[in-house]
């Protein structure tokens, strides 16, 4: 039996949980070849200290050595956020047929935002998107961390600001304390 888009789309968002718990962007793919998970990968960006470390540029060598062939023919990717540039060429060097992705990229989205480089035809290769599967469950899972990011982020700077203002009063003190 077929799994749908859905099924698979669910196994991105499992390792895009992952990816939150590390405190990474919770961004996560699979690449599936008939019905089996090839490749996998989530965002490391932070953890590894590597601008390559994309959930797709993972998956996508994960694909590679599990083939044995830099050649993903037949292959669809899935992964919970719209390509940017970079992981978009890599899909169009490894000959991936269909990229299916979740919450579209406003800001870096080259399946179909910004532009679509995956059907760009000087290329010698391009994918079918299909783009919107399990969306709302993906941007949600994007939302929820970046809230959560700028919620941590200002509660650091008000204990920054009362440490500040402690430092300032026990500042005066002292200062009073010596000029009596």
């Amino acid at each position: 039996m077929a799994h749908t888009d859905a099924y698979w789309m669910k196994e991105a968002l499992k390792l895009a949980e992952k990816a939150r718990v590390m405190g990474e962007v919770p961004i996560g793919a699979v690449i599936v070849k008939e019905e089996s998970i090839v490749g996998y990968g989530y965002n490391q960006r932070e953890t590894k200290q590597q601008a390559g470390s994309h959930a797709e540029m993972t998956a996508i060598e994960q694909a590679c050595r599990t083939l044995g062939n830099w050649r993903l023919e037949n292959c669809t990717l899935y992964v919970t956020l719209e390509p940017c540039p970079m992981c978009a060429g890599a899909i169009v060097q490894s000959r991936i047929v269909r990229v299916v992705y979740g919450a579209a990229d406003a800001k870096a989205g080259c399946a179909g935002t910004l532009m679509n480089l995956l059907d760009e035809p000087r290329f010698n290769h391009q994918a079918v998107v299909e783009s919107g599967v399990m969306e709302k469950e993906c941007g949600a899972a994007l939302s929820s961390f970046f809230l959560e990011l700028r919620q941590k982020k200002k509660a650091e700077r008000l204990k920054r600001r009362e440490q500040q203002k402690l430092d300032s009063t026990i500042h005066h003190d002292i200062v009073n304390e010596h000029d009596e």
